[in-house]
């Protein structure tokens, strides 16, 4: 229906545009015909984000001599800065005997330092009127602050001492781990949240990255202080450490600044990262786990192939299949453009018009070595079948067909997010951080831009054919199972038999 629509437009255009020639004023024609004024062109034009690309503001790299890396983006305009630490140190670089020891660090580093207590710390940084923070996922850990400009080096020795001093008193120790185990089971009630841990444990069975960011329980509550120190010494080096700083900075001072805060930091022999521990690197295994509660409302599910690294050639085209596939969320109003997250693909389409799910989505997560891409949704239990269906059927989907204007459309999308991601410092900061960490460079936007354009539907479809076409999936589903179709279905619709 929509390519006969499409069709039948550009046959009126043509037709307008016949009249023009004859003498008549296209412009008038239009006016005069409501098809040309009911419905907007459909069709997305190329944008030009040149102009655009003239305000992004430039990013420095200084690597200090003990590898220390330190990156800054100065606005003219700011009178407030972000100001952070990356560490290339996660969960994935834990044994399994300590497996919860980042994000437990994370936890400790605002319990006091051999400076500063826990109350002088909430003091400093409330007395700046400042929002110090920190995460930690399965590749990096970082912290960073947004403060004033005048503060920023105060912002970053706070860091700094969080980092290389932390006190770890036994007691403040033991009390965190009666708020990690209540924050386990606070996930735990949570199927969106854990979803993409199962579907991790499944898809890199044995491997350090299958393993969660918290950690088991038995792990929590057997947490020494050796082990948090051990932990420390062991990655917290300079050279996996990044500064970066943005908005109203300047860059030879963050410099001066990194150089005496950070000038003790072990070399660690100069290698910017580390070897993935015990298991190797993430082994991809097709495979799925099946939490099954009849009582349950909803069936929250996810299936994926195995995706990219972050410096694989073909990460730029497998983001644009993210964007193409699209999503779609009810967000509890019920019509498409209310919750829609490029609620303009097919599969987006199709899951709103036939009422099929609560939401669906696609995800592709980059790692050093491996990734995950593939879609997650929830829906009722008895819908899954029919949404198990046309999730399929547009993920193959990518392997035979792609519509030109999709593409455009997801051109655009991921190069517009790109310069909205630079409008504000603390995303600036994180790109910046993240960039140097995963590329080991910052990427200039106007690179980036040209790997984008360089992307032709045939390119998707040869992505497709590499990452998807008759390729293992992995699958985590949490709630009443039953109608979820079986593994060999989901693996059997990973490519459509040709005749």
């Amino acid at each position: 229906m929509a390519t006969a629509s499409l069709r039948a437009l550009g046959e009126l255009r043509s037709a307008a545009q016949r009249a023009a020639q004859r003498g008549f004023s296209s412009l008038v024609a239009a006016e005069a015909d409501p098809v040309f004024t009911k419905f907007g062109n459909p069709a997305p034009v190329a944008h030009s984000f040149l102009p655009a690309l003239g305000y992004v503001p430039e990013v420095k790299v200084t690597t200090l001599e003990n590898g220390l890396r330190v990156a800054t983006s100065a606005t003219a305009s700011a009178e407030t800065a972000a100001v952070g630490v990356w560490i290339d140190a996660g969960s994935r670089f834990e044994l399994a005997s300590d497996n919860g020891a980042a994000h437990f660090l994370e936890h400790m580093a605002f319990k006091g330092t051999a400076k500063r207590t826990a109350r002088s710390l909430e003091q400093e940084i409330e007395n700046m009127g400042g929002h110090l923070n920190a995460y930690t996922s399965r590749e990096q850990t970082t912290y960073w602050a947004r403060v004033m400009k005048k503060d920023t080096g105060k912002a970053l020795d706070v860091i700094a001492d969080i980092l290389q001093n932390p006190k770890l008193e036994e007691s403040a120790i033991e009390r965190e781990k009666g708020v990690i185990l209540r924050e386990m089971e606070e996930v735990e009630k949570m199927p969106e949240e854990v979803l993409f841990d199962h579907l991790h444990a499944t898809a890199f069975q044995n491997t350090s990255l299958g393993r969660t960011i918290l950690g088991p329980a038995s792990n929590i509550q057997g947490m020494t202080r050796d082990m948090l120190s051990n932990y420390i010494k062991t990655h917290y080096t300079a050279p996996r450490f990044v500064v970066s700083a943005t908005g109203a900075v300047d860059h030879d001072e963050v410099v001066e600044m990194s150089k005496k805060l950070f000038g003790n930091l072990p070399t660690g022999g100069g290698a910017t990262s580390q070897p993935f521990v015990d298991a190797g690197p993430g082994h991809f295994t097709g495979s799925e786990v099946r939490f099954r509660d009849p009582d349950e409302k909803k069936l929250h599910f996810a299936v994926a192939v195995q995706g990219l690294p972050w410096q694989d050639a073909d990460s730029i085209p497998l983001m644009l299949m993210q964007i193409i596939l699209g999503g779609w969320s009810s967000s509890g109003y019920g019509d498409i453009a209310s919750g829609s997250i490029h609620g303009s693909s097919r599969l987006a389409h199709k899951v709103a018009e036939n009422d099929l799910c609560d939401s669906v989505s696609a995800f592709n997560t980059h790692y050093a070595d491996t990734g995950l891409f593939g879609m997650t949704a929830v829906c009722d239990p008895a819908k899954a079948q029919d949404l198990a269906w046309v999730m399929m059927h547009e993920f193959s989907a990518l392997s035979y067909e792609v519509e030109p204007t999709d593409l455009e459309r997801a051109k655009t999308a991921l190069k517009a997010g790109q310069l909205m991601g630079v409008d504000s410092i603390c995303p600036l900061a994180e790109d910046i951080g993240r960039q140097l960490i995963t590329y080991g460079r910052y990427m200039p936007k106007a690179e980036l831009f040209e790997r984008i354009d360089s992307v032709t539907t045939e390119t998707i479809k040869e992505v497709a054919n590499r990452v998807i076409y008759d390729q293992d999936v992995a699958i985590a589903a949490v709630g009443d199972t039953t109608l979820l179709p079986d593994y060999n279905w989901f693996r059997r619709r990973t490519f459509w038999l040709r005749y």
